[in-house]
């Protein structure tokens, strides 16, 4: 019964938002889910979700708990500079101005990152960086670009200088010339088309929440989104086994490029 409730609620939430909640592990998700009806004082996955259906903050709440936003700039520094000092030169030598995606990039520190890398390692890009995410809420706390004490732990002194501006003590600003590097779009990654012709994608701390199989889904559809030599780059726990199988080689840790046919 609790499964056929907890299917139900499943198939329910894809008709209302396109989230797919059995492509995520079902243990995690059970467990983020259940502690939602015990706090609204609910039994069961139907009553609950009436309730996201009626109630918009309750609705919110749901969103907020089940995509997962936790995000601070230049997370794993050492893999950020080898960006900067080897990948984004590498790239640009063989191709030119660059086409950029990151994916799944929560409340914007990533992409910011990233601009502000190109900046230092005097790289063009094709437009804009594209940055993406399921949930409009953090899409729109990216695009104000305003940022606690705590986000910015990891960003090196200079670069803190060059490209914020303190707010207040515990306010920083993205400056206007990173924000216009990176264009957020809302996008569901299990859901949605992938663009062609990317020469780099970022997609960090966000397959670990997936099940298997759909792991090695969207590692296929990151793969035919790369131009030929083009580089995957993931997050601190996602080493990638499997990578000759799903088109891929290992180029340093965490670094994925797509294989030239």
């Amino acid at each position: 019964m609790i499964q056929e409730d907890f299917l139900y609620f499943c198939q329910k939430v894809f008709q209302k938002t396109g989230i797919d909640l059995q492509s995520y592990k079902f243990q995690q998700m059970k467990r983020r889910l259940d502690m939602l009806l015990k706090s609204n004082n609910l039994s069961n996955y139907r009553d609950y979700f009436n309730l996201i259906s009626q109630d918009k903050e309750k609705y919110q709440e749901f969103l907020d708990k089940i995509t997962i936003n936790v995000s601070e700039f230049f997370r794993n520094p050492n893999q950020f500079f080898y960006l900067r000092d080897k990948i984004l030169p590498d790239l640009y030598k063989e191709n030119g101005p660059l086409k950029i995606w990151s994916a799944a990039c929560s409340t914007g520190e990533e992409p910011y990152s990233v601009a502000m890398l190109i900046k230092e390692a005097g790289v063009k890009i094709k437009d804009k960086i594209i940055a993406t995410d399921i949930d409009n809420k953090v899409l729109q706390k990216a695009m104000r670009g305003i940022y606690s004490k705590k986000s910015i732990t990891n960003v090196p002194p200079n670069y803190l200088n060059k490209y914020f501006e303190k707010k207040s003590d515990d306010e920083y600003i993205v400056k206007k010339e990173i924000k216009d590097m990176v264009k957020f779009v809302h996008h569901n990654l299990l859901k949605d088309e992938y663009e062609k012709d990317y020469d780099l994608i970022l997609c960090r701390n966000v397959v670990i929440y997936f099940t298997d199989e759909t792991k090695q889904n969207l590692y296929k559809k990151f793969n035919q989104s790369l131009k030929p030599g083009g580089v995957l780059f993931t997050g601190n726990t996602e080493l990638i086994f499997d990578a000759k199988s799903l088109g891929f080689r290992s180029i340093a840790t965490f670094f994925y490029q797509k294989i030239s046919n």
